[in-house]
């Protein structure tokens, strides 16, 4: 096991090389001048040309390219052109508000998703089913822009019991222990804070997990179909086995791979969509900020939340077969 995730680890290495290569291109080659949106629209060429030289804009695209290698293999990512901060810096300060607000929706898209599709399986051609097919067709169907403002008209306007701005209200400080503010208000004991922060949570969260929830309840809903169509779980009835128990212990377990598939997939589903769920919703995470730098041009942020996104690919994936053979004692890496 331990060679296998060495292994991976490896090859790890030209996938993220490869990611930021095309990202490093991508935006060298996209028209516009970084230079320009530094300096602002009343700068002169003179000025302008002397900004672009300091940036080492002026130089090759490879050599460029080499410098930034260079620089990440020591640690660091740069500053940004936008903020005149640490990369590390901006991202540390991101990236905690947007795995909050994943976590928070894979959360409800997991036990959503799996529940729902279970209970379709179970009472599969019935009305039960069928309803649920259909909300399933309905949350596919919808993106996140129209999800989230509809829930922000109809539970933040219209009936205001949730807060759709931010991510905490203005003025509550907190001790910087994670950066999630869920989790620093209940470390530091602040529960009128904590439940402040749950409240600023639940519209973000539930329009980002809406098309997981779809997802997974169709995926679950499929693998559960079949096994409970397997003679084993047949003759566990015929022993008189509660039917609770052939669906809830035995059929789940030999469905869970598939299901297992489908949540690590959408764990990159739901740090794309958190893009934005963010905008909408005016939450300063790692979404908000990635969409600031590419209008800006900031090349040394958008290649570090890059790096971060694509690791983090990585890992999740890794774990999802680590967790294959966990659930499945046939499965054995080398």
């Amino acid at each position: 096991m331990l060679n296998y995730v060495a292994h991976r680890l490896l090859w790890a290495v030209p996938v993220l090389l490869g990611v930021l290569i095309a990202v490093f291109i991508g935006l060298h080659v996209v028209p516009g001048n970084v230079a320009q949106s530094i300096a602002g629209a009343h700068a002169t060429a003179a000025q302008i040309k002397l900004l672009t030289r300091q940036l080492g804009l002026d130089k090759p695209l490879w050599v460029q390219f080499w410098a930034y290698l260079v620089q990440i293999l020591q640690g660091n990512l740069g500053v940004s052109l936008q903020y005149h901060n640490q990369v590390t810096q901006d991202i540390g300060q991101a990236f905690p508000i947007t795995l909050q607000l994943t976590i928070a929706a894979f959360i409800v898209a997991g036990v959503v998703g799996v529940l729902a599709g279970v209970l379709a399986a179970a009472f599969r051609n019935t009305w039960l089913d069928s309803v649920i097919m259909v909300l399933v067709l309905v949350g596919i169907s919808m993106p996140i822009f129209w999800t989230g403002i509809m829930l922000i008209l109809a539970l933040g306007v219209d009936i205001p019991l949730f807060p759709f701005s931010s991510v905490i209200t203005a003025g509550t400080v907190l001790p910087h222990i994670t950066g999630m503010p869920v989790v620093d208000a209940i470390l530091s004991g602040n529960w009128g804070a904590a439940a402040d922060a749950l409240r600023h949570l639940v519209l973000p969260a539930i329009t980002l997990a809406t098309y997981p929830v779809a997802f997974i309840t169709r995926m679950t809903r499929g693998a559960m179909v079949e096994v409970l169509s397997q003679d084993y779980l047949r003759t566990a009835r015929a022993k008189g086995v509660r039917e609770a128990t052939v669906v809830w212990k035995h059929a789940l377990r030999n469905a869970s791979l598939p299901i297992v598939t489908v949540l690590g997939l959408q764990v990159g589903a739901l740090l794309s969509g958190a893009v934005l769920t963010e905008t909408i919703f005016a939450i300063p995470g790692i979404g908000r900020l990635m969409i600031q730098a590419i209008l800006f041009r900031d090349y040394p942020l958008v290649q570090g939340v890059v790096i971060l996104a694509a690791s983090l690919f990585v890992l999740i994936n890794l774990i999802v077969d680590l967790v294959y053979a966990r659930l499945d004692p046939r499965i054995r890496y080398s």
